[in-house]
């Protein structure tokens, strides 16, 4: 769990990331570069975006982040290109950007912060976190607070309905769905749904169309086209025409704009229902 440990006098800041390392600055930070979209949008809803000396690719929110200079991707990184940019704070992706990645930024002397968001609430709390360790307090602040109220508000619409079996497809081949440890069943718990695979030993693991038919849904959700399933006319989803589709960018990416694609999700539930 990210958290700031202390900020001092002389401006110097200290905070633990989702790694559970503490990271150090002797002033809070003036160049940054992150290496994942998703981390992106969070230093710019911080308020930090003017901070932004690099991304990775596909960092394409909001349209700021697409004049940033590139260092490869969240995978696979650049690191004499990140060092020619010259971050006082790099901000990564703990189970996204390669180990091997990190711990060579680490080795040229690179202080490195990483994020892991699970939960919807680590959203707010990384956004607040960001703005201690940039030095852009109020405009975080102002934005967690934002984003709690606007979960809050669906929360309470959405989360005491009567439970809707939801099945979440990542993608189709191989067939790919969410546990619940991942964000995105943190959304659809929000909405007064169950996802179907909750129980599943890995955060993203590989199912069968036999599996899925077991579970029962009554609403597939997905990022792309599920004309697929139609195959299936006796599942209860597609029996009832409840095959919904969310642009990944509003619902894959642990950033604000999850929320929009939470409004969907509930919409989209409480239709099932």
């Amino acid at each position: 769990m990210a958290l700031v440990l202390a900020a001092s006098a002389a401006a110097s800041v200290t905070a633990v990331d989702d790694a559970g390392r503490t990271v150090a600055l002797p002033a809070p930070a003036r160049r940054i570069l992150s290496l994942a979209p998703h981390v992106t949008e969070l230093v710019f809803a911080a308020g930090a975006g003017a901070k932004l000396a690099g991304a990775t690719s596909f960092s394409d929110y909001p349209a700021a982040a697409k004049s940033l200079p590139l260092v490869g991707d969240y995978g696979k990184i650049d690191a004499e290109r990140i060092l020619a940019l010259k971050p006082d704070l790099v901000i990564g992706w703990r189970s996204g950007n390669s180990a091997a990645d990190i711990a060579a930024l680490e080795r040229l002397g690179l202080s490195v912060f990483l994020t892991e968001p699970r939960r919807l609430e680590d959203i707010p709390r990384l956004i607040e976190t960001i703005g201690e360790l940039a030095d852009t307090r109020q405009e975080a602040a102002a934005a967690a607070a934002g984003f709690r109220a606007e979960a809050a508000e669906l929360r309470r619409r959405y989360g005491g309905r009567r439970p809707v079996r939801v099945f979440y497809e990542i993608w189709h081949d191989p067939l790919l769905t969410i546990n619940g440890a991942h964000i995105i069943s943190d959304v659809i718990g929000l909405c007064g749904g169950n996802n179907i695979f909750a129980a599943a030993g890995s955060l993203t693991p590989a199912v069968s169309a036999e599996d899925v038919l077991a579970g029962s849904p009554e609403a597939i959700v997905a990022s792309h086209s599920l004309q697929g399933w139609h195959r299936y006319p006796r599942l209860s989803a597609v029996r009832r025409g409840n095959l919904f589709i969310i642009d990944p960018d509003l619902i894959q990416r642990q950033t604000p704009r999850i929320l929009l694609g939470a409004r969907q999700m509930c919409g989209q539930i409480e239709r099932a229902r």
